[in-house]
C-alpha cells in the first residue's frame, strides 16, 4: 500500500481516526484470531505481518498459509530463523517447531545472532484452526480498531482504474492508502487491511473474484463504508454460466450494509440496476446514458488525447478533461467523482412525510444498528392523530431513542414532542444531547448549526409537522 495526501475536512463516516498506531500485541492478535499462545511474551508487539519467508522482515508475525502447492507451516522454522517475532500455525504444528524452543540456540545453529530488531528471545507460537481464516480475522480486527473509513470497489472491468482515480481524488484532502497490484483476493485484501494499523483516514481497496462467495468473504473482512459497483461484463464468463450469474456473484458487494453504508452504482448497467433493491443502505448513482446523481454530458472525444465532459453532481456542475480514452474510462472517472463528492456531507434518512409509533420505533432500530456512523442524529417530529394515548406513545419513542444511543435528539412539535424529549432524558440520554423546538423552522435553524459533516441523520415526522423543511435546510447546508 502507499500513503499520500494530508488531513482534511470530515466526510461520510467522518474520516480522521486519531491516536497512536494499532499495536499488534501477542495477546491482542491471539484474541482476534481465536488462537492459543504456546510460547512467547503476550505483551510483545509485532512490527507487521507476512506470509512469505522471502520478504519477511525482522520482528514481523509470520502467518503460515496453506496454498495449492505449498504449506506455509513447513516454512515456520525458516521464518523464525529469518527474524520472525512469531508464527501462526495450524493446531498441532506448533509443538514440533525446532527453532521456537530457544531463540539463542536457534541463532547459533543457523549462524544468526538472535539480536534482530523487534524479535524477542523466545519466539511467539500461536496455533489456530485455520490460518487463512485467522489472517482474515486479524485484518478485520485491525480494520475496526483503526477507525479508518473503507471504500471497496468491485466490477468486471475498471476496478483498478477506478481505485487509482478515487484514491487520487481523496488524497487531495485526506490521508489515503490503497491496495496495490493484485492484492484484492482472500489473502491479498487482508494483508492490505492490516496496514491500517497506521490509522489512515481512508482506505481505497478493490475486491476481486473468480467464483461465487468470494466477494461475500471480502465484504465481511473489509466491512466497507462505501461500496462501488462499476459494471457487469464478460471478464468472468470462464467461471460463470452467464452474465446474470456473474451479476449475482458481484451483488455480494451489497451484503452486510446498514443505514450508514453507501453504494455507488452504475446507472447505465441494467444488471446492476435490477439488483439495487436489496441494498440496505443509501445508493448514489453515476452514468452517461441514463439519469444519475453524477452524470456526464456534453462529451467531447479527443481521440488519443482523451476526452472532456460536463459532469453534474449533487454539489454542482464541473468541467473535466482526462487523458483516459473511451466511455468505459469516463464511467470509471464518474464513479470516482461520486465517491469524492460523498466525503463532504451528511447522510440523511428522509422519512419526513409520515410517522406512527411502530414505524418510528423501526426507524430508530435502523439508526441503532448503524454502528459505523460517527454520530447518529434523530430528528423526530410529533406524531399526529394518536388520540388519548398521544403522550404515552411519544414517551415510548423518547425511551427508544435513548436505548438506540443517539448522539443528538431533536424533537419537533407541541406538548407531545416535549414529552418525547423529557422521556429520553429520563431514560438516560444526556440533557445536553436533547433539544425540543415548537416548529420545524426553529428546528431547522438549530440542526444546521449542530449537525456535522459525516453525521447520519434520521428525519421522521407526520406531514403536518413539516419536518421536510428540516431536510431541505440540511440539504442546502451540506450541498
Amino acid at each position: 500500500m502507499t500513503a499520500n495526501g494530508r488531513p482534511g475536512p470530515s466526510g461520510p463516516g467522518s474520516p480522521g481516526p486519531t491516536g497512536p498506531a494499532v499495536q499488534l500485541t501477542v495477546a491482542w492478535v491471539a484474541a482476534a484470531v481465536s488462537g492459543v499462545v504456546l510460547s512467547g511474551d503476550r505483551a510483545h508487539a509485532f512490527t507487521g505481518v507476512s506470509i512469505d519467508t522471502r520478504t519477511l522482515k525482522a520482528g514481523e508475525l509470520y502467518v503460515a498459509i496453506r496454498g495449492e502447492r505449498f504449506d506455509g507451516a513447513d516454512f515456520a522454522d525458516a521464518a523464525i530463523v529469518g527474524g520472525a517475532a512469531g508464527v501462526i500455525v495450524p493446531r498441532g504444528r506448533g509443538q514440533g517447531l525446532r527453532y521456537a524452543q530457544d531463540r539463542p540456540e536457534a541463532g547459533r545453529a543457523a549462524n544468526v545472532s538472535g539480536e534482530r530488531a523487534g524479535s524477542p528471545a523466545q519466539p511467539v507460537v500461536i496455533e489456530v484452526d485455520d490460518t487463512t481464516a485467522a489472517l482474515q480475522a486479524l485484518a478485520h480486527a485491525v480494520r475496526i480498531e483503526s477507525g479508518t473509513k473503507v471504500v471497496a470497489i468491485t466490477g468486471s472491468a475498471g476496478k483498478t482504474t477506478t481505485k487509482e482515480i478515487t484514491a487520487e481524488f481523496l488524497a487531495a484532502r485526506y490521508r489515503v492508502i490503497r491496495n496495490q497490484g493484485n492484492f484484492n483476493n482472500h489473502i491479498g485484501l487482508p494483508l492490505s487491511l492490516i496496514e491500517l494499523t497506521a490509522r489512515p483516514e481512508i482506505a481505497v481497496v478493490e475486491l476481486g473474484m473468480s467464483r461465487a462467495g468470494e466477494i461475500s468473504t471480502l465484504v465481511r473482512v473489509a466491512e466497507p463504508d462505501v461500496r462501488v459497483w462499476t459494471n457487469v461484463g464478460e471478464a468472468h464468463l470462464g467461471f460463470f454460466a452467464s452474465l446474470d450469474a456473474t451479476a449475482d456473484a458481484k451483488a455480494e458487494i451489497l451484503e452486510g450494509a446498514d443505514a450508514a453504508t453507501v453504494l455507488v452504482a452504475n446507472a447505465d448497467d441494467e444488471r446492476i440496476a435490477a439488483r439495487l433493491g436489496r441494498f440496505a443502505g443509501r445508493t448514489v448513482t453515476f452514468g452517461i446514458e441514463r439519469d444519475a446523481d453524477v452524470r456526464a454530458a456534453g462529451i467531447v472525444d479527443r481521440g488519443i488525447d482523451g476526452m472532456s465532459a460536463r459532469v453534474s453532481t449533487p454539489k454542482g456542475d464541473l468541467e473535466i478533461t482526462t487523458p483516459l480514452v473511451g466511455h468505459a474510462n469516463l464511467a470509471n472517472l464518474l464513479a470516482a467523482t461520486a465517491v469524492a463528492v460523498l466525503f463532504d456531507g451528511v447522510t440523511i434518512v428522509d422519512d419526513s412525510y409520515n410517522a406512527n409509533p411502530t414505524a418510528t420505533l423501526r426507524a430508530l432500530d435502523v439508526l441503532a444498528a448503524a454502528r459505523r456512523a460517527p454520530r447518529r442524529v434523530a430528528v423526530l417530529g410529533e406524531m399526529l392523530e394518536l388520540g388519548d394515548r398521544t403522550a404515552e406513545f411519544h414517551e415510548d419513542i423518547g425511551r427508544a431513542a435513548a436505548r438506540a444511543g443517539v448522539d443528538l435528539l431533536i424533537a419537533v412539535g407541541g406538548s407531545a414532542a416535549a414529552a418525547l424529549a423529557a422521556a429520553a432524558v429520563g431514560a438516560g440520554l444526556p440533557p445536553a444531547n436533547v433539544r425540543h423546538f415548537a416548529t420545524s423552522d426553529d428546528a431547522a435553524d438549530a440542526a444546521a448549526v449542530e449537525i456535522r459533516s459525516g453525521d447520519l441523520v434520521l428525519v421522521k415526522g407526520s406531514r403536518g409537522v413539516r419536518t421536510d423543511r428540516i431536510v431541505d435546510r440540511l440539504k442546502a447546508e451540506f450541498a
